[in-house]
């Protein structure tokens, strides 16, 4: 299953076609002349639904149908278990079945009717040989013991996708705003939701409203009056009237009656500058584990997800599942100094028992 949709102008995703194949034929949908709340039916069903990068397409599914796949398998996602980063569908066409897709008409109108013969003949390719890269991807992880690890994966992607736009959450997506502590951070939250919800309202993309560098500012510098506001880096003319600048305000006031975001979490923040040393070795250790495993390193763990785990963040991705099993374990008996690492001669790292 694919779509096709436009969202460079909106918030919410348009949905502009809708591409099912099973094992006996395809279908295109059309989202602008049908009803698509009855497919929610199937969705709601104890059917497997295979996609490629999903993300968007469940927000897409949430938007005309009102729910999202309940068994999900990412073809790009498990790719990523055999070594692939992130591969196009054309990329893993090419690598499990020979061939590579035209993307002559991935970037046109989708939402202009009617559409063009090529671009009905693009968006069914789109589809036509997912059961088949599914199953060769299936049978290859499950020779190599990590299918399991790519089904919890799945599932994990879809809980995210389904609950990433929770407004008060929206902060965590601008990686400047990461780094902030005490109040600062909370006016980002509270400025960040504000922008989430505004958006949402009236149907445009967040930048549109404030841009990232714009929320980091304000909660840098809490203005408290428009005077204040218009001195703030990455703040124009557009952002000092009506509701934008009422918004705004509004939210660096209201920031201040905010709860501390985590207990502790200003600790943890400085606990992990601490740690940088700790971090480097061991995501230089994680990146050759996950090239030695023939792994895309970025699904193995991230910095962030290092950071996390070195920190002893129970939240840590590493610290559940399999990336426990796989690297969280290894690395607690490093970091309780019951292993250690070292080079084996031919300048690889390898982790030992400690002699101490």
């Amino acid at each position: 299953m694919d779509t096709e949709f436009h969202r460079e102008r909106t918030y919410f995703p348009k949905a502009a076609l809708i591409q099912i194949a099973w094992s006996g034929g395809l279908v295109l949908l059309d989202p602008l002349e049908l009803d698509l709340a009855p497919l929610a039916t199937l969705l709601e069903s104890e059917t497997l639904w295979v996609m490629h990068a999903a993300g968007q397409d469940i927000e897409v599914f949430q938007r005309v149908c009102g729910t999202a796949p309940r068994h999900l398998f990412d073809t790009q996602l498990a790719a990523g278990f055999k070594g692939m980063s992130s591969p196009s569908l054309s990329t893993l066409h090419q690598h499990e079945l020979g061939f590579k897709l035209s993307k002559g008409d991935r970037l046109t109108d989708w939402l202009a009717r009617p559409l063009t013969e090529s671009q009905l003949e693009y968006a069914a390719s789109d589809v036509a040989h997912l059961l088949e890269i599914h199953d060769r991807l299936t049978t290859e992880l499950d020779e190599r013991g990590r299918l399991a690890w790519a089904v919890a994966e799945c599932e994990e992607l879809l809980a995210r996708e389904i609950t990433r736009r929770i407004p008060e959450d929206a902060w965590r997506r601008i990686k400047e705003a990461r780094s902030l502590s005490g109040e600062a951070r909370l006016v980002a939250r509270s400025v960040a939701a504000w922008r989430e919800r505004r958006a949402a309202e009236i149907d445009i993309p967040v930048r549109h409203v404030v841009p990232d560098l714009a929320v980091v500012a304000i909660a840098q510098k809490a203005p408290a009056t428009r005077d204040a506001l218009k001195r703030v880096r990455g703040v124009d003319g557009r952002h000092l009237k009506g509701e934008t600048a009422e918004g705004i305000l509004r939210a660096v006031a209201t920031a201040a009656d905010l709860p501390p975001l985590e207990p502790g979490d200003d600790r943890k923040h400085g606990r992990q500058r601490d740690l940088r040393a700790a971090v480097t070795l061991v995501s230089a250790w994680v990146a050759q584990l996950a090239r030695d495993l023939e792994m895309d390193p970025a699904l193995v763990g991230t910095r962030s997800d290092i950071e996390a785990l070195v920190g002893n963040d129970e939240g840590s991705r590493m610290a559940h599942g399999w990336r426990h099993e796989l690297v969280g374990e290894p690395v607690e008996e490093l970091l309780s100094g019951r292993a250690a690492l070292a080079f084996d001669g031919e300048g690889e790292l390898v982790l030992v028992p400690s002699n101490g």
